[in-house]
């Protein structure tokens, strides 16, 4: 089962954090750039092969360190098919690491069209009667819940299927999610709320060995109040906790998405990591042509970070 998969990454690692890869050309050093556009022409074939370059250049430099990766489609989606084609030369590279593949797509659609996405994602395409095929081969999948039940059930039937998991969009990170997020419904409950509800009821079918389900949630670390009423309501569901870093969430804003056993959430970081060689953290210790151990050492920084934050919130919990 995903989640059981999860834990014991986390837990072989002691690292309850992931990695974005949400590359964009200026976050790419130029020797990289220069040698793609030099081989492939300056288009979005010489861009996407400096993305691949770049990503397995950081995926060696920290696949020992973390559980999982979390590329973001729209950063490749973004260079059209030779976009797509880096998101995929990533997703199995990460996985030859034995890294776990979080795709962040916050899919969606009505009944059919949804399945087709899941497909393409936690499924399988069927080419023919006999015949049917992988189109990514990742290990869950962002959701994007705000069509109902019957938009999330066929990602949840590849879950049990499959042994796949989603996050479904909670209370995201962004400052206007409260524009509807934080709605007050006439029952006196808000929006995210009744949403932690469905997932917490959702991801039921789906509960693994150590009490958690393959049906999680994304909550940002940016509002950690709201963080501890939805880990109370969703006590079964693994949290996805984006927005440290780069965004302004600390590992102390992360500790209320955790358990008392030091599970239930995973962190991302993404700008921190991948930028790591441009922070004032790091820049005078390390430059551009060792990006990737700038990475290294603020994943290492991170995980230490999250660590001390968890010990301390969580003796006082």
């Amino acid at each position: 089962m995903f989640i059981d998969r999860l834990i014991e990454g986390i837990q072989e690692k002691d690292n309850p954090t992931v990695v974005g890869l949400d590359p964009k050309m200026e976050y790419i050093p130029a020797f990289i750039k220069d040698k793609t556009f030099k081989e492939y022409g300056l288009n979005l074939k010489g861009c996407a092969e400096a993305i691949i370059e770049f990503n397995k250049m950081i995926i060696d430099a920290i696949y020992d360190l973390v559980p999982a990766v979390k590329p973001q489609l729209a950063y490749y989606e973004m260079y059209g098919v030779d976009g797509i084609y880096a998101f995929d030369e990533t997703c199995k590279y990460a996985k030859s690491k034995g890294l776990i593949i979080i795709a962040d797509g916050k899919r969606n659609d009505i009944g059919t069209t949804a399945e087709a996405y899941s497909n393409a994602f936690l499924g399988i395409t069927e080419i023919d009667k006999q015949i049917k095929q992988k189109a990514f081969d990742v290990d869950a999948l962002t959701v994007n819940p705000y069509l109902g039940e019957d938009g999330i059930k066929p990602f949840i039937n590849d879950c049990i299927n499959n042994e796949k998991g989603i996050f479904v969009l909670v209370k995201t990170s962004n400052k206007s999610s409260g524009q509807l997020q934080d709605l007050v419904t006439q029952n006196c409950k808000s929006i995210y709320e009744i949403m932690a509800e469905y997932v917490y009821e959702w991801g039921k079918p789906v509960t693994g060995k150590y009490g958690y389900s393959s049906v999680g949630a994304v909550v940002g670390a940016t509002y950690p109040n709201q963080a501890k009423l939805l880990r109370s309501i969703m006590k079964k569901a693994y949290i996805l906790v984006p927005g440290y870093g780069a965004q302004g969430g600390t590992a102390r804003d992360c500790v209320n998405s955790f358990q008392k056993d030091r599970l239930g959430a995973i962190v991302n970081a993404s700008r921190s990591v991948m930028c790591a060689y441009k922070s004032d953290i790091w820049k005078n210790e390390y430059n551009e042509q060792k990006f990737a151990d700038a990475s290294r050492a603020e994943v290492i920084r991170m995980k230490n970070d999250l660590n001390s934050a968890l010990n301390e919130g969580l003796n006082q919990k």
